[in-house]
């Protein structure tokens, strides 16, 4: 069962940086059973319109899901390393928006993923690679699948495994009682 939350997950991260520019303390996750639950999530954060950073898990390292957005939401403003930290001036050019995990499956051929329902996870040896679902710009498996070898490192060349995951999108515009999917 899907559980949908009452406080948007993006403003949520949205919250969490601007408590971290403003005084450092950080605000503690709504009291809501969405926030309770253990799960795995992405915060990526867009300048206008331009990834501005991106950070995630792909299995849960907090003890719930709230923990696990006050980290992940701190690490894309922060700690990408493809981009210098958030300013305070940054922020009313920024948008939020979280994605909330499924658990990775294993499959066996390209056939079984679909870039725009599914997540992919690349792995050779010990380089892993991501890439979420439904991303601008990313219109078929294939272009989906070399972004991701190419994050980890993995060569055309060279045999590796593939998982799919699905995910729950949440940005700053979506309200409770949205359909997700």
């Amino acid at each position: 069962m899907q559980l949908i939350p009452n406080i948007n997950p993006a403003r949520f991260a949205r919250e969490v940086i601007t408590a971290a520019l403003d005084s450092g303390s950080l605000p503690d996750p709504p009291a809501e059973e969405f926030y309770r639950q253990r799960a795995a999530c992405f915060v990526s954060i867009k300048m206008d319109g331009a990834l501005r950073g991106c950070i995630g898990t792909l299995e849960p390292a907090e003890v719930n899901l709230g923990a696990e957005l006050v980290r992940n939401s701190q690490s894309a403003a922060f700690f990408d390393p493809r981009f210098n930290p958030l300013s305070r001036a940054e922020l009313p050019r920024l948008r939020f928006s979280v994605d909330v995990l499924s658990l990775p499956e294993l499959v066996n051929s390209h056939e079984e993923l679909d870039c725009r329902k599914y997540g992919v996870i690349v792995g050779c040896d010990y380089r892993r690679g991501v890439l979420l679902p439904d991303l601008e710009g990313v219109d078929n498996v294939e272009h989906q699948l070399e972004i991701a070898c190419q994050k980890a490192g993995i060569s055309s060349a060279e045999k590796f495994d593939m998982h799919r995951f699905t995910v729950v999108r949440y940005d700053e515009d979506w309200e409770p009682g949205q359909a997700r999917g």
